[in-house]
C-alpha cells in the first residue's frame, strides 16, 4: 500500500484466541485509537471478535468482552489473530473456514504473538513470510518447514501482517499507520504513548547474547553463537574451540569462569531449553523434538530432561493440554 492519506476509515477485526497475550493485543489497538485521538478524526475502527461472541480469557486471566461472534461481522480491511499460549494446538474448523473466507473477499491477514500459527494452519501464510515470538519459533519452523518464518520483530508481506508480540505489535501498527497516512502522523502517535523509536521489521526480537549473557568475552560469545546455531547436530568441544579461536582447555576455563559449568553442560542445557519450549509450544511428537535438539537415544533424552526439569518428556508435553 502507497503512503497517503486513505479516503475511508480502516476497519480492524481483533480475533482473540483463548488464552490470547494481552500486552500484544493492547498494543496493537492502541495505536489505532491513538490516530483518531491526535487527527480528530475517525481514520480506523476495530471491533473484538470472538468465534462465538463470548467473552475470551486472555493468558492473565482477565475476560475480554467480545463485540460479535465470526458470523456476524461484516466485511473487514484487516483482520489480526491474536494469539498467546496454544496457538499451536487451536483448530477450530469454522474459525479457520471463516479466516480464509475474509481473506478470498479481500481482507489483509494479520497475527501477534503465536498468532502466526492459526494463519498458517488456515493457509493463509504459504508463499508469504513471518514471525512469531521466539519462544514458539522452533516449534513453528518444525511444524511448518515451507514457511518462511523470521526472528524479526514484526514481519508486513503484502496483504500478510505478523509480529511477534508485546511491544512489538506497536511497532507493527505504527508502520502499518506510516504506509497508509504518512511517517508524521506515525511518528505523533508514537509520541503520544512515549515510543521513542518506531523499530523496523530489521530488528530482531531478543537482546544480544552480550546483554543476555551480562558480560563481553568475545570467544564466549562466539561459541555460544555456534551452539545456538547448532542445536540438531551439536558440534564437538574440539570443533567449538576451534571455531572460536581458542584451545579446547581454554574454552573449558572460560565457561568455567564466566558461566560457572563446561561448555558440554551449558550446550546440553541450551538442547534441552530448546525441547522444553518445542514440547510445550508444538504438537511434534516426542520422539521428533528429541531429534529436533540433537538426542539421537530417546532413553538418553529422557534421562538428561528429567535432571533438568524433574519430569519426563512425556510429562511436559501432559501439563500443557
Amino acid at each position: 500500500m502507497q503512503s497517503g492519506k486513505l479516503e475511508r476509515p480502516q476497519s480492524f477485526g481483533f480475533l482473540v484466541i483463548p488464552k490470547f497475550a494481552m500486552l500484544a493485543f493492547t498494543a496493537a489497538l492502541e495505536p489505532l485509537r491513538g490516530v483518531n485521538l491526535v487527527t480528530g478524526s475517525q481514520l480506523y475502527r476495530w471491533q473484538v471478535i470472538s468465534a462465538d461472541g463470548q467473552p475470551v480469557q486472555a493468558s492473565n486471566g482477565i475476560q475480554m468482552v467480545a463485540d460479535a461472534a465470526i458470523d456476524k461481522v461484516d466485511q473487514l480491511d484487516n483482520v489480526i489473530v491474536c494469539g498467546g499460549l496454544g496457538a499451536h494446538r487451536y483448530d477450530n474448523k469454522q474459525v479457520l473456514a471463516w479466516l480464509r473466507r475474509r481473506e478470498r473477499q479481500g481482507s489483509r491477514m494479520g497475527a501477534i504473538s503465536d498468532g502466526s500459527y492459526i494463519l498458517a494452519r488456515a493457509g493463509l501464510l504459504n508463499g508469504y513470510s513471518c514471525t512469531i515470538h521466539w519462544t514458539c519459533l522452533a516449534g513453528f519452523q518444525e511444524s511448518f518447514p515451507d514457511i518462511n518464518v523470521t526472528n524479526e520483530i514484526f514481519r508486513i508481506d503484502r496483504s500478510r501482517f505478523t509480529a511477534s508480540g508485546g511491544t512489538g505489535s506497536m511497532d507493527m501498527i505504527l508502520r502499518l499507520i506510516e504506509q497508509d497516512h504518512g511517517r508524521k502522523l506515525a511518528i505523533r502517535v508514537a509520541d503520544q504513548f512515549l515510543h521513542d523509536r518506531i523499530r523496523g521489521d530489521e530488528d530482531h526480537q531478543r537482546m544480544s547474547l552480550r546483554l543476555r549473557l551480562g558480560f563481553n568475552h568475545p570467544r564466549i560469545i562466539k561459541a555460544i553463537g555456534f551452539m545456538e546455531e547448532n542445536i540438531e547436530q551439536p558440534l564437538s568441544c574440539s570443533q567449538l574451540a576451534e571455531k572460536s579461536g581458542v584451545s579446547t582447555r581454554q574454552l573449558e576455563r572460560l565457561f568455567r569462569k564466566y558461566l560457572g559449568c563446561t561448555p558440554r553442560r551449558y550446550y546440553l542445557e541450551l538442547r534441552l531449553k530448546r525441547a522444553q519450549r518445542l514440547l510445550t509450544q508444538s504438537s511434534l511428537p516426542v520422539m521428533e523434538v528429541a531429534l529436533a535438539c540433537g538426542f539421537i537415544s530417546p532413553s538418553h533424552f529422557a534421562k538428561c530432561y528429567r535432571e533438568m526439569f524433574r519430569q519426563v518428556p512425556k510429562e511436559a508435553r501432559l501439563t500443557q493440554l
